[in-house]
């Protein structure tokens, strides 16, 4: 509950941040559905006699879903309307931390193997409609997140945001969704990119993505016009910091954010790329196990299909036949 003290929360420490929490009836009941519905996913596959591994589900429960209660609810939300910078660690923790844990649980293939046929038809028909498609298109959402951002600070969104207490809660949702429209389609095992997204591709996007989401915080460190500066102007307490270095501190915090959520998301598409080379190679070794000699191919009346077959396993076996 928020503490007050002549009409001011007392001055902020560790332990306080710790122990301060505040309920947000919209955030909980997000929370609330979306850790519904997966967790109806995850007994429906299991159900059926599939597996949905505990690491997928931890992720997106404890990351994913954790991070939009402590965004929400916690020390910074109490303290957001007094100082910027819990409101800009609680923006990038929505836009930035909660969609890597909610995509490192892949919500869009638990969707597709717990519905029923037609269900799931309908999930792959949305993900590859033609909004979906212009919205998750790399160019397009790579910059969804630090466009949202500098469009809230540096419009009147912020600051009519922490007067109506409404457009507060939308912004939340608008950051988070912004987010979301970047990480699940790269992170997902549905087709949901276009098929030259490769994966050392998505690693390359992934890679300026964080360079990019660095912007905003770097921005707003470096601004000389304070951000909703009306606003904590009138409602600084007495223990608050200087303005413009609450908002220097809320800058840096942003640009830290960015670069540690940066790091796990692009390990991530390295441990998938690693496990999808890997599966590659044993369908491979499989295919090679598995084919059986062409009669008379010695002869030279036919010729075998290694040969003539200008693929990779064609071009594998005729490097294994010279070595031989």
């Amino acid at each position: 509950m928020r503490e007050l003290s002549a009409g001011y929360p007392p001055e902020p420490t560790l332990g306080r941040l710790l122990e301060s929490w505040q309920p947000d009836v919209p955030a909980l009941l997000l929370v609330g559905v979306l850790g519904g519905l997966y967790g109806w996913g995850v007994v429906r596959v299991r159900r059926r006699g599939g597996s949905w591994s505990l690491p997928r589900l931890l992720a997106f429960v404890v990351l994913g879903l954790g991070a939009i209660v402590v965004s929400t609810m916690s020390g910074l939300a109490v303290y957001d309307h007094e100082l910027f910078w819990p409101a800009a660690v609680q923006n990038a923790g929505l836009d930035l931390l909660a969609p890597l844990g909610l995509a490192l649980g892949d919500p869009l293939r638990l969707a597709v193997e717990a519905l029923p046929e037609g269900g799931a038809g309908r999930v792959r028909r949305v993900l590859t409609g033609r909004l979906v498609r212009t919205l998750t298109f790399p160019l397009v959402s790579t910059v969804l997140v630090p466009a949202t951002e500098l469009t809230v600070y540096f419009t009147p969104y912020f600051a009519t945001a922490l007067r109506v207490g409404w457009l507060h809660e939308l912004m939340y949702l608008h950051l988070l969704a912004a987010g979301c429209l970047f990480v699940l389609p790269v992170l997902t095992r549905e087709q949901a990119l276009p098929a030259w997204c490769t994966h050392p591709v998505r690693a390359a996007l992934v890679f300026l993505d964080g360079v990019v989401d660095a912007l905003p915080g770097l921005v707003v460190m470096t601004h000389g016009t304070l951000i909703a500066g009306a606003w904590y102007l009138h409602h600084a307490p007495p223990w608050s910091p200087d303005v413009h270095h609450d908002q220097q501190i809320g800058g840096g915090a942003m640009l830290a954010v960015a670069e540690l959520v940066a790091v796990p998301f692009l390990l991530a598409i390295l441990a998938q790329w690693v496990r999808a080379e890997r599966v590659r190679t044993v369908v491979l070794d499989r295919r090679l196990a598995g084919e059986p000699s062409v009669p008379g191919a010695s002869s030279g009346l036919v010729r075998p299909w290694w040969e003539t077959e200008e693929s990779e396993v064609a071009a594998r076996v005729r490097r294994q036949g010279r070595g031989g």
